[in-house]
């Protein structure tokens, strides 16, 4: 009858650790574009939210005025508020004014965390957002 080794130690052999360290390393390499991808879409909310808050304002504004406005300037203050702190991440314009708007932008500044020139577009003919913090090109 054999003896089992009275030296032997308990523990993990090396081949079960390298499992394990490829198997994380597989989940961060899946888990970590994604997670990217969530950060862009939470700061491009800002703009996202802010460029509808200017689209009703613009149409406020139309119904006193008879026109579009050309600037977002010109919503302030009375059709339209924005928080410093989204105007110091993100620059807005609109596209079009006057009969109808087209398009209103919004362009992220050196203050936002992610950098500048990241841009969130709205297309007021399709109602759609494309740009900076969305998966595909176009996505509603």
């Amino acid at each position: 009858m054999k003896k089992p080794f009275k030296n032997r130690r308990s523990g993990f052999t090396l081949i079960e650790v390298l499992v394990v360290v490829i198997i994380v390393a597989i989940l961060a390499a899946v888990a970590f574009p994604i997670y990217q991808q969530y950060v862009k879409s939470a700061y491009a909310s800002d703009a996202q939210a802010t460029i509808g808050a200017i689209m009703n304002a613009s149409k406020m504004y139309y119904q006193d005025n008879g026109q579009y406005p050309n600037e977002v300037d010109e919503l302030e203050p009375k059709y339209l508020q924005i928080d410093r702190s989204t105007k110091r991440a993100w620059t807005f314009t609109i596209i079009g004014g006057g009969d109808a708007i087209t398009e209103v932008t919004a362009v992220s500044t050196e203050e936002m965390k992610q950098g500048a020139g990241n841009e969130v577009r709205y297309n007021a003919d399709t109602g759609e957002f494309t740009g900076y913090g969305f998966d595909e090109e176009t996505t509603q």
